[in-house]
């Protein structure tokens, strides 16, 4: 008897213990195109991440892959942790960022809204990075840590991807429905 109130208080420090550890982590990855090798054609940005997460647990570590993730995506990009005179900014705010229990599944998710601006603070895109994923609850293996990883690997690419996106920032475009001046020609008669 009391063999098993022991063994059960020890089980449960135990738990106790592992869940304050925070989330768990996740598998480095990046998506690098050397076509692309800075999002807007500018070699230098800030690189912004902010935890707006009600519980944030683990920040540190899950702001860590982020970082490194979007690093190593644009590795032609020199990144600053402080802004510098004409860079602009990339910032990644993260709203979740888990992997629950949930019956027999793991349900995870990883949530951030990407915003970058240019250095005068003018937004030149903003979207959402939203992936969640179902697991089921395989017998051997980290079940939190495959479905944490596989919502963060599908968010990462989807952020990448979006950067990629991002037309050369300088770039000055005609107005819509304005035709292409041509140098040395006389506008033409009505």
């Amino acid at each position: 008897m009391m063999r098993t109130v022991v063994l059960r208080s020890v089980i449960l420090a135990l738990a106790a213990l592992s869940a304050a550890c925070g989330p768990a982590s996740v598998r480095p990855a990046s998506y690098s195109d050397p076509t692309t090798p800075c999002p807007g054609g500018q070699t230098r940005w800030k690189l912004e991440i902010l935890d707006r997460r009600a519980e944030r647990v683990g920040a540190e570590q899950m702001t860590a892959a982020i970082r490194n993730g979007i690093q190593q995506s644009f590795a032609g990009c020199q990144w600053a942790a402080t802004a510098q005179s004409g860079a602009g900014t990339i910032t990644i705010e993260i709203h979740r960022f888990a992997s629950v229990h949930d019956s027999d599944a793991w349900e995870a998710a990883a949530d951030w809204t990407v915003r970058a601006t240019n250095a005068g603070e003018r937004t030149l895109t903003e979207f959402e990075a939203n992936e969640e994923v179902s697991r089921p609850n395989y017998r051997g293996s980290d079940n939190e840590k495959e479905s944490m990883t596989q919502a963060f690997h599908a968010a990462l690419q989807r952020t990448v991807n979006g950067l990629r996106a991002l037309p050369a920032i300088g770039v000055l475009r005609p107005r819509e429905g304005t035709p292409p001046a041509h140098a040395g020609s006389a506008p033409a008669d009505a």
